[in-house]
Formats: C-alpha cells, structure tokens, sequence
C-alpha cells in the first residue's frame, strides 16, 4: 500500500491492523558518468515498495532529498542541511504519530543520511514526549540501509569483489537498471577502477580527488539482471527486519 494513493479511511482501516509505516529516503546527488542523480532516492523507493508488498505494509512519500553537502561541487546535486533533514524528519512524523502510528521503519539509500537519521531519532523522541502527544512513549525509529542487508553485501561481494567500491557502485546503478532499464547510461569510464582511500571533506575537496564523481568502483560490472538479484536479497532481508520491528517491545 503506497500512502500517496490511500484514502483517509483506508488510512484509519491500516491502523486498526498495524501502526507500522516504511518510509523510504535517499538523495538527489551524482553518481559518476554513469549512475543516475537520483540512484540513492530510486534504491530506497523500489525497495521500500518491495518490502511493502511483501509486509502488507503501507509505504510513506520516498525523501528524495538527503544530506548530500560533499556532492555539490557536481551539477545536478542537491542537498539538504543535516538541521534541516533533521526538522524534516521530526516534521514527517509527528502528524503520523498523533493519527496512530508508532513504528517508523526508514529504508535508506544514502550513506550520507545515516549519521543524521539517528540524530533526527533522537529529537523527534524528545519533541513528542515534549509536546506529551498520545503514544509519544511507544515510538520507535530505525534505519536499514538497503546496501548493507547481509544477503546484498554478500551478492555484491560476489559479483563484483573489489571493485564494488563506497560510491556509484555497480550493486546501485544495477539496481536502477532493473527499475528503470529504459534509462541506461554509458560512457567512458578513466580509470575503470576509481580511486579510493580519500577522506571526505569540502564538495571542492571531493571532486579534486574523485573528479569524475565515483569512489574505488566500476559502475561498467553492472547489469539488470544483477539488479532484479540485488533487489530480490534485499527485499527479503529487509522484510524479515521489519517483521521483527514490528514485533519488538
């Protein structure tokens, strides 16, 4: 069930069942010459979809938009700050959580976003308990990150050992074949194997030593089958995590 084509009364019938919502999150941000700009938002969406038929579970608006700073020095990044992702999220749930809902299973696509999901978390617990809105105590968060379920981290090692690389992998860009095969980019890849091993700092920083937007992987590897394999280990480990959500005190 997708949120955005329910009814309200199909909403309030949802909650009689479950208080469980997925809610998917990526970015809108380069991918090297050959990965879509919104990879990481398309990965969680498809995803999060997967998980929803499989769950019955109702599925939230994806967040397109992540905290995507280091990218901006490519075009066609965007991004937002981590206070306002934070404000975002704080924002997105609590209307949820006023009509009933408690559980709140974010599947992310976007390295990035990680460090500020977990501080969104902690605000938002504060700001309804705060706020003393009904069920603000039974609210739980989490994030699983699509890439890191154990069955796709095992595949991606398998099809792609070392030249997975951390950004504009083949395991993403294979999963985006999948979904969107009309929409396949190719173009020369120097070197085939980005360089990797930089830390991150400032978008000028990043694009000096990752100039055509990748991090030690070779996005040339993937393929849509890959993708529909990709998608299948991550469906269903992800359905067996929010399972478990849903069943934890």
């Amino acid at each position: 069930m997708l949120l955005h084509l329910c009814t309200w009364p199909e909403v309030e019938a949802y909650l009689h069942d479950s208080t469980g919502i997925i809610l998917p999150i990526g970015s809108t941000e380069q991918h090297g010459p050959t990965g879509l700009i919104g990879t990481d938002a398309i990965c969680a969406e498809v995803v999060a979809k997967g998980v929803g038929e499989a769950a019955n579970a109702l599925v939230g608006p994806t967040i397109n938009v992540g905290m995507a700073l280091h990218h901006t020095a490519f075009p066609g990044s965007m991004t937002l700050r981590p206070s306002t992702l934070i404000a975002v999220i704080q924002d997105y749930l609590t209307p949820l959580v006023r009509y009933g809902f408690t559980r709140f299973f974010f599947i992310n696509g976007h390295g990035g976003n990680i460090a500020t999901l977990k501080a969104a978390f902690a605000e938002t617990y504060t700001a309804l308990a705060s706020d003393r809105i009904p069920n603000a105590e039974r609210v739980r968060c989490t994030t699983a990150n699509w890439f890191m379920a154990q069955s796709v981290y095992t595949l991606a090692k398998e099809l792609y050992g070392d030249q997975e690389g951390s950004h504009a992998t083949p395991s993403e860009v294979a999963l985006t074949q999948y979904a969107y095969p009309d929409f396949i980019k190719h173009a020369p890849l120097e070197p085939q194997v980005a360089p990797r091993g930089h830390a991150i700092y400032s978008p000028t920083d990043f694009r000096q030593h990752y100039p055509d937007g990748r991090m030690g992987s070779n996005p040339a590897l993937a393929t849509p089958e890959h993708g529909r394999q990709l998608y299948e280990a991550a469906v269903k480990d992800l359905t067996s995590d929010y399972l478990a959500f849903l069943a934890a005190e």
